[in-house]
């Protein structure tokens, strides 16, 4: 899929999710909705899409961190939400390692589910959409830089 950069697949030590899971979480939220939010704004997501996750939410862990972002989607735009009461519509579960495959596509989501290393729980229907979305995205290409800079080579 992704023919720059290969993210191994790797596991934070078990510290950083005890501490991660101390932290706050808000953060988060606030991050992945602004990226969403731009998404949206750019187009990228399609909008006939969108119109299933009007009012349902969502939960996105990264358990090797402790971190976790909890959203909806309400009136045209993700919004974080603070202090999120019950199950969520949709969750995502995985280490960081397989979101950052997913994201750079080098492993597709169907891949990592059926290996185990992403759990998708809740509205079977609605996870279908994220995923149908995720396929349709094209990403712009960026500019492809080298890995080290060639600092004191002569």
């Amino acid at each position: 899929m992704n023919q720059g950069f290969t993210i191994p697949k790797f596991q934070l030590p078990g510290f950083v999710a005890r501490l991660g899971h101390k932290l706050p979480q808000w953060p988060h939220a606030v991050a992945l909705t602004t990226a969403l939010n731009a998404a949206v704004k750019m187009k990228l997501l399609p909008e006939d899409s969108l119109a299933a996750f009007d009012g349902k939410t969502f939960l996105v862990q990264v358990l090797d961190t402790g971190g976790q972002a909890a959203f909806t989607y309400r009136g045209g735009f993700f919004r974080p939400l603070w202090n999120p009461v019950g199950a969520p519509d949709l969750a995502f579960r995985a280490n960081l390692s397989a979101f950052l495959q997913v994201a750079s596509r080098q492993e597709d989501p169907d891949t990592l589910f059926f290996n185990r290393e992403l759990s998708i729980e809740g509205d079977t229907e609605l996870g279908l959409i994220v995923k149908n979305m995720l396929d349709a995205i094209e990403l712009p290409q960026l500019p492809k830089f080298p890995l080290s800079l060639p600092f004191g080579q002569r």
